[in-house]
């Protein structure tokens, strides 16, 4: 496959919004005993609820390793489609393209460089070389023209765009020593502006708590339109987010988008209590040598923003906590044309991951 070697904006491509018309997304059947606890049995269940939840609206395409094919087919309906592609985990939203589109509404993908969340610095395992191939093998599979952007490290949840020239990021993750230490801030902007035909980025500080991506945005603010979004949130002064949160609310509040409009913020509280892993839990994990390996009682990054948005409804996260509700409340004033899916998601979040972590969008 030859990828193209022109920049996406010169070619009048850009990153659509995630609340925008779409054909579906891309998930990776769990395997990894590293990531998935007991055969990863109770992940691929709630992969399953989830999947099944998007196809209510629109395409999902589940990517599954030879060995685990059957098992996704079994476990899912007919309705989505399984197809066989290797992979070293189930991030889909990391290591699958992101897409671009054009005013015709042609669609390209953009293979970026993926070193699992940092390299030899701090990636969190050693061997990623499946992972780094699926953007490119998916859009070869699929027929799409896919952008070479294998010079920079990027991870699909690093970034969110409101489809009008607005790009939210997270210092701490872009300017992480692991991705792209040779580049300036400035240099690094430059690039998503390249290809990702946007004219303004806004850098938060932070991200969530212990999150092990180096605190990618996705998990800390999402647009729901252009010009309003989702910041998770705590009273709690001193629960360590609150500083974070704080910080970002403050960039947010003192910056406008690259229309010139000013942010409308929804304070989206993260759960009341800490979701932290348990013995139990970790008994169930077989780490590979140079793996991360979790402890008993670490705290997980645990957020309602990390939600997913298909074309009929959105899909939140729930962790058994008192916030819950509040979290499906809030985000149901601000999809209210769309029906709101609570899904635990416990199961997910053990293996370092959440809800929009496991989804990848793919435009009409």
């Amino acid at each position: 496959m030859e990828k193209l070697k022109s920049l996406p904006m010169a070619d009048g491509f850009y990153m659509p919004g995630e609340f925008e018309p779409h054909r579906g997304c891309i998930m990776i059947w769990p395997k990894r005993p590293g990531s998935w606890p007991f055969g990863a049995g109770k992940a691929r269940k709630a992969f399953a609820e989830i999947a099944e939840a998007i196809a209510d609206s629109e395409q999902v395409i589940v990517l599954a390793e030879p060995d685990v094919k059957e098992c996704a087919r079994e476990m899912l309906s007919d309705r989505i489609q399984v197809v066989v592609m290797e992979s070293d985990d189930a991030w889909a939203r990391d290591v699958g393209p992101t897409f671009v589109i054009n005013k015709e509404r042609k669609i390209r993908g953009i293979d970026w460089q993926f070193n699992a969340w940092g390299g030899t610095f701090d990636g969190l395992y050693p061997d990623w070389q499946k992972d780094d191939l699926i953007a490119g093998r998916f859009c070869e599979h699929f027929g799409y023209p896919v952008y070479d952007a294998g010079h920079f490290v990027l991870e699909g949840g690093s970034i969110h765009s409101d489809g009008e020239g607005t790009l939210l990021v997270t210092e701490a993750c872009l300017l992480s020593t692991g991705r792209n230490p040779s580049l300036s801030k400035l240099q690094i902007e430059e690039q998503l502006k390249n290809y990702l035909g946007a004219s303004k980025v806004i850098w938060l500080k932070a991200g969530i708590y212990q999150d092990e991506t180096n605190e990618h945005v996705d998990n800390v603010c999402a647009f729901v339109r252009p010009g309003e979004v989702v910041l998770a949130w705590t009273d709690d002064e001193d629960d360590p987010q609150y500083d974070m949160s704080l910080a970002d609310l403050r960039m947010l509040e003192q910056e406008t988008d690259a229309a010139g409009r000013h942010f409308k913020i929804h304070k989206l509280p993260i759960p009341k209590e800490p979701v932290c892993i348990t013995k139990e839990e970790l008994s169930g994990f077989s780490f590979e040598p140079g793996e991360d390996e979790r402890e008993a009682g670490e705290r997980l990054a645990a957020s309602y923003v990390n939600f997913y948005i298909s074309n009929g409804g959105v899909i939140v996260p729930q962790f058994g906590d008192v916030h819950d509700l509040k979290a499906v409340r809030i985000l149901g004033e601000c999809f209210p044309e769309r029906r709101i899916y609570p899904v635990y998601a416990r199961d997910i979040i053990v293996g370092g991951g959440n809800i929009h972590c496991i989804t990848q969008q793919i435009p009409l």
